[in-house]
This record gives C-alpha cells, sequence and structure tokens, in this order.
C-alpha cells in the first residue's frame, strides 16, 4: 500500500528478532542501533537522499538511540541524521515497561527448561531503569536542536490491550517534547498498530498523510538545514571581562593567526609566554570572545592544565558537549576520546585553548598530556605558559610564540582605573610613581585596585604603604582578592603566583631555583653571569635559559649580564624568610662576593664597578650591620671603591662598619682592627675632617706601638699617615718632626732605599714645601726621585709622584719652564708606562701641567689641557667626583685670568653647588670654591657679593680648621683686599695686620705666605696714602723675598713692582723708574716677554715715564704692550682695556686729544660690553 501513495520512495526494512526465547536476541540496544545505522547507510546510496522512518514498538527505541549515535561529533552516520526529514512512532515506550520484570521471569524460566535465551534488551528496556530516560532525553535535545528541527509523528494506541496494559500505560507518549509536530491517537490495540485493513482503513491514512508530509516538506528540511551555520560549541569558564583594557597589537597578532582557517594546511599551534601574573590569561579570554564574534562556525573550548585533574575534567566537559561515545562511561579514557573526536575534521572548526601550560613534568612526561592535543586542519590550539622552554616544545619555532610583558604606561594607568573612582586616582604623580613601583604588571595592579576600592584608599596612600617596608610591601602582594575572571579555588594573589612557579623551577632544575635564590640579594638591574656561584658551563646555561623561560629574569643588551623582576625578588625574599633560609642564603651570597670581588684600582674598575650594587645591596639587607656574615675583607674592599670614586661618605660609612665588625670579630688590638682604623682615619682625612682622623691616627699609633712594637712597619705607617694629617692641619712643626722621625725609623728597620723609606723622604719634602723651605724640599725631592729611578725603575708608579711632586716645589719657586718641562715627562710617562691602571694619576699630571702653563700666562694652552683634563675626568671617574671638581674649579680660574669672567662665575657656581652636594658645605674644597668664586666676582667689580662670600668662607673656614689655620689666614687676606678695593681701608690695614701677626705665629717671619701679608699690607698702606710706611715694608718685603726666595722668583719681582709703585706714588720717578726697568728685565728673564706679568711690568714703566714727562717712550712702550696684550690675552680682555686707556692718557697728555678721544670712547663701549656699565674700572 506504501509504495503505491509514494511511488518515488525506496522503501527499507529493518526487522529486529523480538521473540524472548526461541532465537532471542542477545544484542542491547545500543548494538540494534549500530547495526541499523551501518546498514541505512550501507544501503541508501546516495548521500543527499532524504529518508523518512517508521518504527513501530520497540523498534522505535531503536531508531531514537540510532538519532543519538548519528549526532554524535565524528560520527561517520551524521549524514544520516542531516537527510533525515520525518520520523513515524508507532506505539514506541519511551518510559520502557513494567512487564519487562515478567519476560525476564520468563527468560530465566526457559533458561531452565534448556531454551535459548537472553535478558540483555530486556534489561536495557526495564521502566525503572534509567538507561531508557536518559536516551529518549538525548534523543529529545537532538531533535529540538536548531541545527536538526527533526518532524515527528507520534501515534499512540486508543484500545487496550489486556497482555501489554501494563506494557504500555495510557498516556506514554505524552513523555516526548513539546517540539514533536503531532501526537496522534489511532483505533488499534498495540498489536494492530502496524496492521492496516488496507488503502481506506482510516488509520493507514492517518498514518499514509503524515508520511506524504514529510515527503512533500523534505526540499525546505533540507534547505533550512544546509544553509543554517554550523553547530558551534562554547566551553569557556569565565564570562567576557570588561576591564580588559590594551594589550591591541599583541590581540591582533593572535586573530591574525590562531583561528582556524589561518593554516588550511595544518593545526595552527601558538603560545602566549609571559611572567606570572603579566595577563596571559585575560588576554587568551579576550582573544577567545573575539574569535567567536569573528568566527560563528568556530568553537571554542577551555581547558586549564593546571594538573591532570583539572585537564581531564575540560576534556569530560568537551566530550559530553560533542555527545563522545562512551565519554560518561567509569572506564573511559576521557582524554583519548576526546582528543579523537576532535582531530576528525567532520567536528568541524575549533579553537583550543591550554591555560597555564607551566609544569614541564605534567606537559612533556612520558605520560605528557601532550600526547591527547588533537590534530585538524580544521583546528587551531592556543598555550598560555609562563615558561619559554614549555612554549617551544608545545608549539616549535619562535615565531609561534607571543610574548606579553608588562604593560605601557597608559594601559597600566586605565586599568587601574577601571576600578577606582577619580578622587583616588588624583594625584597623577603619585598614581604614574605606584605603576611604576607595580613594574606596570597587570595583576599586582588590580591586586591593588581591589584593596584600594575595599578600604577607599587613595593612590598616595597605597604607594605610601608599599614603600613603608618591604614587608608591608609583600603583604599586600599576599592578599587574595576576588577576581570573576581566575580559577576557583585557586589564590590570585601575584606573590602567590610566582611561588607556584618557584617550586616547578625547584622541581625541574635545582640550579636555577639555586641560581634565583642567589640573584634574589643581588641588587635588581645589570646582575653579571660570573657572581653566580660556579657550575658546569652546560648547567649554567640551563640554569640561565629555566630563569628566562619562566620571565623571572631578563637578558640585558650586554652579554652574560641579568635583571630580576624587582616584585619577584622580594616576594622571593620574603618566602626564604618565613621557611627560616634567609640568613643562611644571606652568608652564601656574601661570602661569594668576597671570593670574587677584586681589590679596587683603575685597572679592575669595569669589574668592581659591575659587582658594588649589588654588594651594597646584600649588605644592606643584612639584620645588623656587625652581622658576622659579612667578611670583613668585602667590607673593606667596597670601603675601597667608595673611596676610589669619591664617594667618601659611602666609604666612611663602610669603614666604619669594618671597624665594628673588626672589634667584635678580632678584637680591638688585631693587626687587622688596626688596619681598618686607618683605613677610616684616611677616608676621614680626604673628607677634611682632620681633627677625627688625627684621634683615630693616635690611637692607631698608640696600639700599634703596644702590639706590633714601635719600630715595626705598621707602626711607622701609622706614624708617616698622622703626621701627614698633622700637615693639612697647618701643624707643620709637628708634622715635620714626626716626617723626621719616621724617615729615620724607617732608614733603620727597612733601609734607605725600601719604597716605604722612599714614601717618608717625599712626604718629609711635603710638608717643608707647605712651610715655604723649598731649597730643602727640592733637595730631599731630587734626592728621592733617584733612589726612586734606582730602586724600583723610571717607570714605577711611585717614581712618577716622585717626578709629579719635584715639579710641584719648583713651582712653588717659581721655576716654571722646569717644572712644566717634568710636568710634561710625567703625564707622558704615565700615559705610556702604566697604562690604563694610571689613568686618574695621568689625569692629575695634566692637571698639574696646566697650572704651571697658567703661572707662566699661557691661558690657552692651560684652558685646553684643564678642558680636556674635565672632560676625561667626568668620562673616567664621573661627573661629581672630588677629582673632577678639582678640575672644574681650576678652569674656571684660568677663565678669570682671561677675563672670560660669565663663563668662571658660572662655572664657580656650578663647582661649589656640586662640592656642598657631594662633600659637604664645610668640606676644605668646598671653602675654596667659595673662595675662588668671590675672587671672580672681584675681578667683575661685584664688590658686595665677593665681601660677602669671603666673610661666609672665613666664619667657615675659622669653625672648620680653626682660626690659625693656613687656609683661614687666606680667607682672611682675601676678604681684606676685597675691602681695599671698596675703599674700606682702616678695616682693610687692620685685617691684613691682623693676618701678618698670625700668619709669622703660626707660619714664621719668612713664610712666603707672611711675605704676601706683608706686601698686601704695604699696598692697602699706600692706597690711603701712608706712603713712607709702605715704602719700608715694601723694602722689608723685598728683601725677605730675594732671601727666601730668591731674586728672579715671580713673587719677588711682584715685590719689586709694588716698591716701585709706592715711590713713584711719592714722585719718586728716578729710582721708581729704575726698579721698573730692573724688573722688566727680570721678567722678560724669568716669565717671558709675552708673560702678563711682563706686560704688567711694562705698562707701569710707561706710566711712571708719562709722570715724567718722558711721553714718546711712554707712548712707545704703552703701544707696545697694547699690541702684546691684544696677542696674548685678546682685544676685550680687561688688562688690553687697560693699557688702551693708559695710552689715551698719554696722547692726551701730549695733546693729541682726537686721538685720544677716540681711544677713550673705544675703551669704554669694550668695558661697557666687557665688564658692564657699572664695573669701577667702566666709571674710572
Amino acid at each position: 500500500m506504501l509504495p503505491a501513495a509514494l511511488p518515488e520512495a525506496r522503501i527499507f526494512t529493518y526487522d529486529w528478532n523480538a521473540n524472548l526465547l526461541k532465537d532471542a536476541p542477545v544484542q542491547t540496544l545500543l548494538g540494534h542501533a549500530d547495526t541499523l545505522l551501518k546498514l541505512v547507510s550501507e544501503g541508501r546510496g546516495s548521500q543527499t537522499r532524504p529518508i523518512i522512518f517508521v518504527a513501530s514498538c520497540f523498534g522505535g527505541l531503536i531508531l531514537a538511540e540510532a538519532v543519538n549515535r548519528a549526532a554524535q561529533v565524528g560520527s561517520d552516520y551524521r549524514h544520516i541524521l542531516l537527510s533525515t526529514v520525518g520520523v513515524v512512532f508507532l506505539a514506541t515506550p519511551f518510559q520502557g515497561s513494567d512487564a519487562a520484570q515478567q519476560a525476564r521471569w520468563r527468560v530465566l524460566v526457559a533458561g531452565i527448561m534448556g531454551e535459548q535465551a537472553s535478558d540483555q534488551l530486556i534489561q536495557d528496556l526495564e521502566q525503572k531503569h534509567d538507561f531508557v530516560r536518559q536516551r529518549i532525553q538525548k534523543f529529545t535535545e537532538i531533535a529540538n536542536a536548531e541545527a536538526v528541527r527533526l518532524p515527528l509523528y507520534c501515534f499512540f494506541e486508543i484500545k487496550e490491550t489486556e497482555i501489554l496494559r501494563a506494557i504500555l500505560p495510557r498516556g506514554w507518549a505524552k513523555t516526548l517534547t513539546e517540539r514533536v509536530l503531532k501526537k496522534i491517537g489511532l483505533d488499534a490495540t498495540h498489536s494492530g498498530m502496524n496492521k492496516f485493513e488496507g488503502p481506506e482503513c482510516p488509520n493507514f491514512k492517518l498514518v499514509k498523510d503524515a508520511i506524504k508530509q514529510f515527503a512533500e516538506n523534505a526540499p525546505a528540511v533540507l534547505t533550512r538545514r544546509k544553509n543554517l551555520p554550523g553547530k558551534r560549541h562554547w566551553i569557556v569558564p569565565f564570562g567576557r571581562n570588561k576591564e580588559f583594557v590594551g594589550r591591541e597589537k599583541i590581540l591582533q597578532d593572535l586573530l591574525g593567526r590562531i583561528h582556524p582557517s589561518a593554516d588550511k594546511d595544518d593545526c595552527q599551534r601558538t603560545a602566549i609566554e609571559g611572567l606570572g601574573g603579566v595577563g596571559k590569561t585575560q588576554v587568551a579570554l579576550e582573544v577567545a570572545f573575539r574569535v567567536s564574534n569573528e568566527h560563528p562556525n568556530c568553537s571554542v573550548f577551555w581547558v586549564p592544565a593546571v594538573d591532570v585533574t583539572s585537564f581531564e575534567n575540560a576534556y569530560r566537559t568537551i566530550g559530553q558537549q560533542l555527545t563522545v561515545p562512551g565519554i560518561d562511561e567509569v572506564k573511559a579514557d576521557i582524554k583519548a576520546l576526546v582528543k579523537t573526536a576532535l582531530s576528525r575534521e567532520s567536528t568541524g572548526s575549533w579553537l583550543l585553548i591550554i591555560d597555564n601550560a607551566d609544569d614541564r613534568k605534567l606537559l612533556l612526561s612520558d605520560t605528557a598530556l601532550t600526547d591527547y592535543l588533537p590534530f585538524s586542519r580544521k583546528g587551531s590550539i592556543l598555550f598560555t605558559t609562563r615558561t619559554h622552554e614549555v612554549a617551544v616544545k608545545l608549539v616549535g619555532p619562535k615565531s609561534h610564540i607571543i610574548s606579553v610583558e608588562e604593560m605601557s604606561r597608559d594601559e597600566a594607568f586605565k586599568l587601574l582605573q577601571k576600578g577606582l573612582k577619580g578622587d583616588q586616582i588624583r594625584d597623577t604623580a603619585s598614581t604614574i610613581a605606584l605603576l611604576e613601583f607595580l613594574t606596570n604588571l597587570p595583576l599586582a595592579i588590580q591586586q591593588a585596585s581591589a584593596y584600594m576600592a575595599e578600604k577607599q584608599i587613595s593612590t598616595t596612600q597605597y604607594l605610601g604603604l608599599c614603600k613603608s617596608s618591604d614587608e608591608d610591601m609583600i603583604e599586600l602582594l599576599s592578599r587574595d582578592f576576588e577576581d570573576r575572571h581566575r580559577y576557583q579555588g585557586i589564590q590570585n594573589p601575584v606573590a602567590t603566583t610566582w611561588l607556584i612557579s618557584f617550586r616547578h623551577i625547584s622541581d625541574h632544575d635545582p640550579l636555577a631555583a639555586d641560581y634565583l635564590r642567589f640573584m634574589c640579594f643581588l641588587a635588581g638591574k645589570d646582575i653579571p653571569q660570573s657572581l653566580l656561584p660556579p657550575a658546569g658551563r652546560l648547567r649554567t646555561v640551563d640554569a640561565i635559559g629555566t630563569l628566562k623561560a619562566y620571565a623571572f629574569i631578563s637578558q640585558r643588551k650586554e652579554p652574560d649580564t641579568y635583571d630580576i623582576h624587582r616584585l619577584v625578588q622580594i616576594s622571593m625574599l620574603r618566602w626564604l624568610a618565613q621557611k627560616g633560609e634567609r640568613k643562611e642564603w644571606t652568608a652564601k651570597v656574601l661570602q661569594r662576593l668576597d671570593n670574587v670581588f677584586p681589590y679596587p684600582d683603575h685597572g679592575n674598575k669595569e669589574v668592581w664597578m659591575s659587582y658594588l650594587p649589588h654588594t651594597q645591596y646584600v649588605l644592606e639587607l643584612r639584620e645588623r650591620a656587625d652581622d658576622e656574615e659579612a667578611p670583613t675583607g668585602l667590607l673593606s674592599k667596597v670601603g675601597q671603591s667608595f673611596y676610589n670614586l669619591g664617594k667618601y661618605k659611602e666609604a666612611e660609612q663602610m669603614y666604619r662598619q669594618t671597624l665594628q665588625l673588626s672589634e667584635k670579630v678580632l678584637g680591638k688590638e688585631h693587626p687587622d682592627t688596626l688596619t681598618s682604623m686607618n683605613d677610616l682615619a684616611l677616608v676621614l682625612y680626604s673628607q677634611g675632617k682632620y681633627e677625627e682622623a688625627a684621634k683615630i691616627h693616635r690611637q692607631e699609633l698608640q696600639l700599634s706601638e703596644k702590639v706590633l712594637g714601635k719600630e715595626h712597619p705598621g707602626t711607622l705607617t701609622s706614624m708617616n699617615n698622622l703626621a701627614s694629617v698633622l700637615n693639612s692641619q697647618g701643624k707643620y712643626e709637628e708634622a715635620e718632626q714626626m716626617h723626621r722621625q719616621t724617615l729615620q725609623l724607617r732608614e733603620k728597620v727597612l733601609g734607605k732605599e725600601h719604597p716605604d723609606t722612599l714614601t717618608s723622604m717625599n712626604d718629609l719634602a711635603l710638608v717643608l714645601n707647605s712651610q715655604g723651605k723649598y731649597e730643602e724640599a727640592e733637595q730631599i725631592h731630587r734626592q728621592t726621585l733617584q733612589l726612586c729611578e734606582k730602586v724600583l725603575g723610571k717607570e714605577h708608579p711611585n717614581t712618577l709622584t716622585s717626578m709629579n711632586n719635584l715639579a710641584l716645589v719648583l713651582y712653588s719657586q717659581g721655576k716654571y719652564e722646569e717644572a712644566e718641562q717634568i710636568h710634561r715627562m710625567n703625564a707622558a710617562a704615565k700615559s705610556i708606562y702604566m697604562g690604563v691602571r694610571s689613568i686618574p694619576n695621568t689625569l692629575t699630571s695634566m692637571n698639574n701641567l696646566a697650572l704651571v702653563l697658567y703661572s707662566q700666562g699661557k691661558y690657552e694652552e692651560a684652558e685646553q689641557i684643564h678642558r680636556q683634563t674635565l672632560q676625561l675626568r667626568e668620562k673616567v671617574l664621573g661627573k661629581e667626583h672630588p677629582d673632577t671638581l678639582t678640575s672644574m674649579n681650576n678652569l674656571a680660574l684660568v677663565l678669570n685670568s682671561q677675563g672670560k669672567y660669565e663663563e668662571a662665575e658660572q662655572m664657580h657656581r656650578q663647582t661649589l653647588q656640586l662640592r656642598e652636594k657631594v662633600l659637604g658645605k664645610e668640606h676644605p674644597n668646598t671653602l675654596t670654591s667659595m673662595n675662588d668664586l668671590a675672587l671672580v666676582l672681584y675681578s667683575q667689580g661685584k664688590y658686595e657679593e665677593a665681601a660677602k662670600m669671603h666673610r661666609q668662607t672665613l666664619q667657615l673656614s675659622e669653625k672648620v680648621l680653626g682660626k690659625e689655620h693656613p687656609d683661614t689666614l687666606t680667607s682672611m687676606n682675601n676678604l681684606a683686599l676685597v675691602l681695599n678695593s671698596q675703599g674700606k681701608y682702616e678695616e682693610a690695614e687692620q685685617m691684613h695686620r691682623q693676618t701678618l701677626q698670625l700668619r709669622e705665629k703660626v707660619l714664621g717671619k719668612e713664610h712666603p705666605y707672611t711675605l704676601t701679608s706683608m706686601n698686601d699690607l704695604a699696598s692697602v698702606l699706600n692706597s690711603q696714602g701712608k706712603y713712607e710706611e709702605a715704602e719700608q715694608i715694601h723694602r722689608q718685603t723685598l728683601q725677605l723675598r730675594e732671601k727666601v726666595l730668591g731674586k728672579e722668583h715671580p713673587d719677588t719681582l711682584t715685590s719689586m713692582n709694588d716698591l716701585a709703585l709706592v715711590l713713584n706714588s711719592q714722585g719718586k720717578y728716578e729710582e721708581a723708574e729704575q726698579i721698573h726697568r730692573q724688573e722688566l728685565q727680570l721678567s722678560e728673564k724669568v716669565l717671558g716677554k709675552e708673560h702678563p706679568g711682563t706686560l704688567t711690568s711694562m705698562n707701569n714703566l710707561a706710566s711712571v715715564l708719562n709722570s715724567q714727562g718722558k711721553y714718546e717712550e711712554a707712548e712707545q712702550i704703552h703701544r707696545q704692550t697694547l699690541q702684546l696684550r691684544e696677542k696674548v690675552l685678546g682685544k676685550e680682555h680687561p688688562d688690553t682695556l687697560t693699557s688702551m686707556n693708559n695710552l689715551a692718557s698719554v696722547l692726551n697728555s701730549q695733546g693729541k686729544y682726537e686721538e685720544a678721544e677716540q681711544m677713550h670712547r673705544q675703551t669704554l663701549q669694550l668695558q661697557e660690553k666687557v665688564l658692564g656699565k657699572e664695573h669701577p674700572g667702566t666709571l674710572v
């Protein structure tokens, strides 16, 4: 009958043996479903032909299960499901049957009687058995699915059948889903549901019409399914993070490579790597949502790889969504089943995200989870991992790895801003500082934001908490916080995140774990690999690679140099403290540093400079400064490093710690303790703390005499050093006496040619030089130099030092040419013979050479060498090193002498500021800067400011050095000079007399400085018109200078000039002229014809000739002087302008008014330009 109704249909029947006894079926319901699918697949021919199923009674259950099987992901029979356009159920028991129990008894009895029987199907059909209910529920979900919408007719019997009343309870079909199209009752008993009397039978017509309707609607049903997007799945444990910001470049890079169609010939693999807390998971989550939006047919699956359980649970969920066969069986291999299902291309396109793929052992061991990763050309896998090594193993080439680093400042600010109110981030500076402190790390920012939001505090307050102590900061980093976009049951704090990574490292690479512990005690930046404990080259490379792979450390541009993440470092320190290992590791690191830290000098500066910040850091981590785990040798080397750098305060602090620890560990009288005392005293001396330095040297000397003996070399070194401090204090007699005593003892104990003996000779000569005993000083320096050349060799550093000191005493005597020659030889020798180790000493020689050139009036060359020395010192020693500041000061002095007052003043002010910062406001060198700045102000005619600064310098000198110190007396003298220029003659005279008396007392009547005071006193008397007394003192000064310094010394020539000036003031022109001529001849001989001093002599001679009316000769000499000053000093130098003015005056005296006027106007214009309109010289 049915072929007549549907002539174009191919009708296929599947009959199964429902007999409970004879030839009883041994297959389960699932077995029958598979058989049905297999037969239909083989018999249907084209896979595009529509299918209509008609199922009667229990056959309907078989059909329902067949639909379930065909719907499974990767099923070979899915084409049957998608081609099915209708199903007719006839009296199918969707709830099972209580009669199954009766049937079971029949089977049991039949078995006893020897008949073939099976109860497998009966067991499936028991009404109370969950099996039928579960399979029908699954069938209902599939039939209702948008991608299927399976049309259904369910016919049930209206007439009751006694035998099967319990099997087919009335209303059973009502359990089917509401989406079923029709539920129709037939006027038949259960056994008559599939038996019809003929084509006109009403029951047949109802069934026939349903089948015909399915056939008519078949094209529309198939077209609809074809046009629907493919079935996709979304298994992601988090919602979209609405607070996600930034990372756009990374996101675009990922989106371009991870969607399944990116590589049609392969299953794309990509890894996101980065430090724990850097935001890898959040980036992956955002990518998941974007892929889902941009690729509607792509399923997205999320699998956490924290451990085996989390991985398998996620796979189970995927398998259940995909209806993978056997996924819910107790002994099912979940991972293998899901791998197989996803590897079938019929599953469609998918993105699989494996999050937290960090545990190398879990992922890559013999039973690795990576063995269960699927492969499909329609699939793509994205990993997030903290370790580069795992990333490489999982995805291969580096091009498939995307590194996520800390956020940019803008991104970090937006992230912080998301969770806070406006007033909490109002202080922009504090907010930026906080983000920098948190290294722009997303998890740390979220953690901080959560705390601030909860406690209602601002970024300023939170930053204060972080900076109050490392403990407080770690406490904040260790606090858990609520985050809906992270896994439940796993703590969120950033510190905990890193601890998990560290445990992975400890298990996999113990050496890497030890290196991380070690690095935590070092400064975070620029860590040399050479500091790490030694291990085999390969093991070291592997360990460093592990730490880099976890992003705990990063490689710098310099080879074998690394940075450790600051927050990781502090977290690790706290963890070590909690485990009671911090003290142990502190001691290990200190011992290692002591072993590798060289004794610092310039030759190995690059090495110890790279170690210094790390040594500082670990020393600061000690609980107490006198902790015994710190080797005293290391403390001493660090102190010497600071000393070499000119960082005297830091050196003093380190030497005090060394001494404190030495006294505690070794005792106060141990030789090493005495060495520590000496080192401390030396650095105090360098800071100008002469009293404390002398006190410690005296204590050290007493202890050395007691412990070592009075003639021990160490004791003699103490004597020598004490004498040097006394020299700096201006206690020249005591210093000289002690140096002579030290020299005698060293000659006795060590011999006359021992290097220490030669040092004593040198230091004795220095104190003689300070006293103005130049001849004896020169004699000893020459003798020392000869012995050094003999004993040590001409190229030895001590020999070259002796050369330098000899040149200095020659300089003091005005023997500039020989001094210059020796300084040039010395600088060249140091550069050639001593090499890189002596660069600072070479620069000292250059500086001294420039000073000699300056004294000779060779200002241009002096300036050039000072600038070169300054540049080199800035490069080699640093911009704030004391020696660098000395170069700045000396360069400014030369500029002042050249009349470049503005630049000189600017440089003096800069030097003063830096010396106040580096050395302190009361350091002798700082006072020197104050004095020299006052001098350049004086040169500019800024007398009030100059006087104010000289008074301030004098007060500080009296406080710091004492009222009778030579430098204090120099300050008094300079102040008096300014007062004289201000016309405050009485005060100037009084101060000059006081300075003279004190210099006679302290330095002696014949000391060069004393004679300078005499000369200056005479000059101020001359200014007051006290000519006779002025003349008397000038004559006395001249006689003493000739005696002490010699007739050709520059100071002697100055006395001759000043005497001639006072004679000129008295009208004693002839004698004045005679002395000026004599002085000019000597100046030309001693200083040279073009020396500024010589030109001053010419100018003064011309002036006295003018006073005598010898106008022609005066004019001739003035013109000659002007030409030479323009050549030597420049046309705008103040001395050149003085010559122009004097020449104009002599022209005026001769009645050459026009030329005189023209020259006066020109001079005035230049003076206004160079000196300023209010300068005294301009006004005159």
